[in-house]
């Protein structure tokens, strides 16, 4: 992998529909996902030398993704409520494609299930690499995974091919 400028662009431009997709899983929602997704592109710049030196920036950015969300989970839940709600409405009430109904499922999950959802289906990522990214152990995906499909799986029967 190219340390330069230009390899940081290949790389972005290469996967950008992939990791702006597991961005939009992770958080439950599309503009959340954005943000996500360029907080940690920012972050992946000032460090790309170094990262592409020390293995695979692939890995690198998952990981920056969901700690990224469990940090934007932090701080939101230390937001104070405000007087009047927002006019824009909430992306996750719409129901537009058939695959929403998935999606909807997955947002629903606790966030370290769905992390797991996200990186097990989404990502293709093997329990053992899933639990490198979390920094759990196998076990603990696997239960995990195995609480995620059991919730996803009460949501709807469409879903049995998750298992």
């Amino acid at each position: 992998m190219d340390p330069s400028d230009a390899g940081f662009a290949a790389f972005v431009a290469g996967g950008w529909g992939r990791f702006l997709w597991t961005a939009i899983v992770l958080s439950g929602d599309r503009h959340q996902g954005e943000e996500l997704l360029q907080e940690c592109l920012v972050k992946l710049y000032s460090r790309w030398p170094q990262v592409v030196r020390k293995g695979d920036p692939n890995a690198y950015l998952r990981r920056m993704l969901v700690n990224g969300n469990v940090s934007r989970w932090r701080r939101w839940r230390r937001e104070l409520p405000v007087a009047q709600a927002p006019d824009r409405p909430d992306d996750r009430a719409v129901v537009q494609e058939p695959e929403d109904t998935l999606r909807q499922a997955v947002w629903e999950l606790p966030r370290q299930q769905r992390a797991v959802i996200v990186l097990r289906y989404f990502e293709d990522l093997t329990e053992k690499d899933t639990a490198a990214v979390l920094g759990c152990s196998v076990g603990a995906v696997k239960s995990t995974h195995a609480r995620a499909l059991t919730k996803l799986r009460q949501v709807s029967s469409d879903l049995t091919i998750l298992g």
